[in-house]
């Protein structure tokens, strides 16, 4: 039986490593919890074979034939690199999958992704804060010599941690309905105020049989590594869900975010 494939996305510190580890509590689901190299591979493998000269030199002459050649190829790919699975659905971490969610439903038509968002200015405040803990060490792409505002502006920029994908978030209303219903989003706030109504939801709409988590006793998974982003980024498992105190924000840096990002505070967390 080839299980259903599950994707977890969306923005940094928004809570998909604690989402990852409550999906796994599930009997029905397969979920390693760390991030998967899966997603990268599959778009290196389209860009590599994009530039293939014995594949390209194929196509005017036998286009279909070799486009299905690499169908089967990426499919296979894609289903095997969890071949050991013998659950219904298996869940896989990686930001990148909202970026790819076309190719990834051409390649699995059932997959659906779960998207993880969070109030910007607490993503923000949360990378922030980790920052100032571990002040002696640069970020990986060299951000610890701006000021906090700079820090901030890096950020958001299209190619950075919180910028790329909230890039992809904002592509999403330009998508085809169908793909907009292989979309579920799940805000952080809602994840750790409700977690167990907020789960119940989620397997119910991911098809799966229903079962009641205890947010108070989780079973801790594989922990992933922090030094490879230079411990700026956590992904810290806790034997019970634990709401966060809110970070403190700068007003002119929190202006800019909710400023910049006018539409995604529309769509996700409007104004009551």
């Amino acid at each position: 039986m080839t299980p259903n494939f599950i994707g977890v996305t969306g923005l940094p510190r928004a809570g998909s490593t604690l989402l990852c580890q409550m999906l796994a509590q599930h009997p029905e689901l397969h979920c390693e919890g760390h991030s998967s190299p899966l997603c990268n591979t599959l778009l290196g493998m389209r860009r590599m074979v994009s530039d293939d000269q014995f594949f390209l030199s194929q196509l005017d002459s036998s286009f279909e034939r070799s486009y299905a050649h690499l169908m089967s190829a990426m499919r296979g790919y894609l289903r095997g690199w969890y071949h050991d699975c013998e659950k219904s659905a298996v869940v896989d971490k990686n930001r990148a999958w909202l970026h790819a969610v076309e190719l990834l439903l051409t390649l699995a038509p059932e997959a659906k992704l779960i998207v993880c968002i969070r109030e910007l200015g607490q993503v923000y405040g949360s990378i922030e804060a980790q920052h100032q803990r571990t002040i002696l060490v640069d970020f990986i792409d060299h951000l610890a010599d701006f000021d906090r505002l700079g820090r901030a502006d890096m950020l958001f920029a299209n190619d950075r941690a919180v910028g790329a994908p909230l890039v992809s978030l904002h592509a999403v209303q330009d998508l085809p309905e169908e793909v907009k219903k292989k979309l579920y989003f799940v805000r952080f706030e809602d994840l750790v105020e409700q977690p167990a109504a907020c789960m119940s939801h989620l397997y119910a709409w991911l098809g799966l049989a229903p079962f009641q988590i205890d947010p108070q006793k989780l079973a801790m998974g594989v922990s992933e590594s922090d030094s490879h982003y230079h411990m700026k980024y956590l992904h810290r498992q806790s034997e019970r869900v634990v709401k966060p105190k809110l970070h403190a924000i700068p007003p002119r840096i929190q202006t800019q975010i909710e400023t910049a990002c006018a539409w995604f505070y529309e769509l996700y967390y409007p104004k009551k």
